[in-house]
Order: C-alpha cells, then structure tokens, then sequence
C-alpha cells in the first residue's frame, strides 16, 4: 500500500496473462482475510496486489508468500497445525482431533481441516519434489499408498529442516521464495489461472 515494492522485479516486463511488453498496469488491490493461529489467533484483513492487463482486460494479482491460494489462514498457520498434529500422531493418536483442539476455539479449525491441510501440503510436496530435490536429500521420502500420511510429511518436514522444536517459520519462508522464484509458482494449494484450466 505504500508503493515500496518493486513488481516488475516480481512479475517481469512481460504481461503474464498475454505475453507482451510493458502491457500490464497497476490497479487498485483487493482485500481478503487472513488468519493467523500462533503464537495467537488473528484475523486480519490484508491487501492484495492486483494487476490489469491492457490487450485481454483480464486481472491477475500476486498473493504474498505467506498466504496460500484460496485459503483464509496463512502458511504458517496450517503448517504449524499440522506440527500439532504430528506430535498427537507420535503419541499414537490420529492427530487430527488433537491438532484441532489445541488452537483457539474461535478460529474454527476443526479435525476434517487438519486432515485437509494434511492433504494439500502433502499434494504441494509431491508435485515439487523434482524441484525440491534439487536443494534438499529427500532420498527418505516414502509416498506408497501403505505409508500413513502423518509419516510421509513428516519425512517431508525433517528433509527441509522443518521442526517444531525450532524457529521455523524464516526456514519455511525462504523455501517458498526459492521454489517460487525457480517455479513462477505457489508450492501449496491451486491458484486461479490453474484452477481456470480444470474447468470442463
């Protein structure tokens, strides 16, 4: 909202959407909410860089790192859930129940969301795993069908130097800075143009 950031760093002199030069323009951002669960739950509402291009009259905006496409709590919030989740599951529980419940009752996380969070991380993970592998030794990854979910992201979370039991969250965000700047893409959930390709 300050007009510090540099976007064309971002995005390129090339409009996304068309391709050519110098097309896109700068539009006013839309708003969305984001909640946070740790150390508290938050819900803020945050910005959001939106983008017009000229040939097409088409938008497209660029979601911040910290935030995943079509979901309302951000990444550090669902990974951190998913840490509680792990820790219930080594007691040798399902995890999800207690993940849920150890989270304000206010954010409204529920056991069927950690198991979804469980999902589409470990979804995001599978798909980046040529790329990842290039930066990490993921060798000990198993993803066959038998292996339970909780071991497969946990194998996943050890591999990238993820740890509850340590600062994290700078670890988890330079990951996604490096994926998305090898990419050009979001390691976790769908965003729209893909979704747009799915449609019949």
């Amino acid at each position: 909202m300050a007009g510090q950031i540099d976007f064309i760093s971002s995005i390129g002199h090339s409009c996304p959407l068309c391709g050519h030069l110098d097309c896109y323009r700068k539009i006013p951002p839309y708003w969305r909410y984001a909640l946070e669960l740790f150390p508290q739950f938050k819900k803020d509402r945050v910005p959001i860089a939106r983008f017009l291009c000229r040939k097409l009259r088409r938008t497209f905006s660029l979601l911040p790192l910290q935030l995943i496409p079509y979901f309302q709590y951000t990444l550090s919030a669902v990974v951190g859930a998913l840490f509680l989740g792990w820790g219930y599951w080594q007691m040798g529980f399902q995890g999800f129940w207690g993940a849920s419940g150890e989270v304000d009752p206010e954010s409204l996380v529920t056991p069927w969301l950690v198991a979804f969070w469980l999902a589409v991380i470990l979804q995001g993970l599978r798909r980046g795993h040529p790329v990842l592998r290039r930066w990490y030794d993921l060798t000990g990854i198993r993803s066959l069908k038998r292996v339970v979910l909780w071991e497969e992201a946990a194998g996943y979370f050890l591999a990238l130097g993820l740890h509850p039991k340590i600062c994290w969250v700078p670890l988890l965000m330079d990951l996604m800075g490096r994926y998305s700047r090898a990419t050009k893409q979001f390691l976790f959930g769908t965003p729209s143009q893909q979704r747009a390709s799915l449609r019949p």
